[in-house]
């Protein structure tokens, strides 16, 4: 009983400086399905394609956009093995609270400074959040959560008239809270202290009349972490300081946009995730009352795959759709409550208003469908999970208002 535990206790605190991607950050992103990099040419460039800013028009744009977020309830129907020897298997069903959230972005570009030009963004790029009110999964993740926040300042070289390059740097804020109490191992309250991270990102743009290529490569971060816990199991109580260090993944993208009509623009995305990097997780406690854990994690690099049309119907209103196919990371055997993550098929639709002459309006909606996933014995999964996994899914709707001047 102890081993399952254990590790399903590790598996809790992954996440607490781990990262769930949030590739959409803007009403176009949103209703694209994130297929939005090659034909990224509106103030948001500035985070999604910094190198396309070279060939916008010579205005200044900026765009304030909010994302409503909502989480439905997680159903899980099953079991949770509680000691191997012997087996010993109780029931478990359960779901998790649902949850709102209102994530505000902001993107903006300058105006050309001869071959040259900056942008900045700030943006959410990872968030998780799971609640399991009662049940045995309270014992690993009765709270769960992680926030971000990154700023991100960009700068794009115009080489010719067909291809640029750009740079930028990564400035990632994190904190997050977890809460479980575990009947064998004690009752755990983590609450992270805000911290900073640093990395990069890189762009081309290869830019025809009608044909864009484009690859954008986010750079790997560690996210060092550190927070305050309170502790307790019988008799030892202890205030003290947990720390970890996990990785935040590297992200390649290659893109192509078609223009096949003068109003109709197509894009495929392909997105390559290097989760790899997240193959073990170490935590420590200053106060040595509390253990430490090192656990395998084993998580597998990933593909999406995304699609993107986008259709000027009338001088004034524009209208986007989308679809993605999105790869887990999580292999059967580490899969945990904090995290009951599968495969995912995104569905998105939009509108762009052009309200006055440099003042456009937008509002975008996404549909994430994660698939049904299923733990058997022949899994083997390291925390005691025999069950099925459904209804997860999410919505975002998306508000922005877009200006150049």
């Amino acid at each position: 009983m102890k081993k399952s535990l254990y590790l399903s206790l590790a598996t809790s605190v992954a996440l607490f400086g781990a990262a769930y991607k949030i590739p959409e950050q803007s009403a176009r992103s949103v209703a694209l399905a994130g297929a939005y990099v090659a034909a990224a040419k509106s103030a948001d460039a500035a985070y999604f394609n910094p190198a396309n800013m070279s060939f916008m028009d010579s205005f200044s744009y900026f765009e304030a956009s909010f994302t409503g977020i909502y989480l439905a309830k997680v159903q899980y129907a099953g079991n949770q093995i509680t000691s191997t020897t012997p087996l010993t298997i109780l029931p478990a069903s359960n779901a998790t609270e649902s949850e709102r959230f209102l994530v505000p972005h902001l993107h903006y570009v300058s105006k050309p400074f001869g071959k040259f030009r900056f942008g900045l963004a700030l943006t959410t790029p990872a968030g998780l959040s799971k609640k399991w009110d009662s049940g045995i999964q309270t014992w690993f993740a009765k709270e769960f959560t992680l926030r971000t926040a990154e700023f991100n300042p960009s700068i794009s070289y115009r080489i010719n008239d067909n291809f640029s390059l750009a740079v930028g740097g990564r400035i990632l804020f994190t904190d997050g809270k977890i809460v479980f109490n575990n009947p064998l191992l004690g009752s755990y309250n983590m609450d992270g202290d805000i911290k900073t991270h640093y990395g990069y990102n890189l762009a081309l743009s290869y830019n025809l009349k009608e044909l864009t290529l484009a690859a954008t490569y986010r750079s790997k971060i560690d996210l060092k972490e550190s927070g305050k816990v309170e502790y307790s199991k019988g008799a030892v109580r202890s205030h003290t300081i947990g720390t970890t260090k996990v990785p935040l993944p590297a992200t390649l993208t290659l893109a192509v946009a078609l223009q096949t009509a003068p109003s109709a623009t197509f894009e495929f995305v392909y997105e390559r995730t290097y989760w790899s990097k997240y193959d073990r997780l170490k935590m420590s406690f200053a106060d040595r009352r509390v253990p430490p854990i090192n656990v395998a994690k084993n998580w597998r690099d990933t593909n999406t795959y995304r699609i993107g049309f986008t259709y000027h119907n009338t001088p004034k209103i524009t209208t986007m759709y989308g679809f993605a196919y999105d790869e887990t990371p999580v292999p059967a055997a580490t899969l945990g409550y904090e995290l009951p993550d599968s495969d995912a098929y995104i569905f998105s639709i939009g509108a762009l208003y052009k309200y006055t002459k440099n003042l456009t309006i937008g509002m975008s909606y996404l549909y994430d469908y994660k698939t049904s996933r299923r733990l058997t014995l022949a899994d083997a999964n390291q925390n005691g999970i025999l069950g099925k996994f459904s209804n997860a899914s999410a919505q975002l709707l998306n508000i922005s208002f877009n200006y150049r001047y």
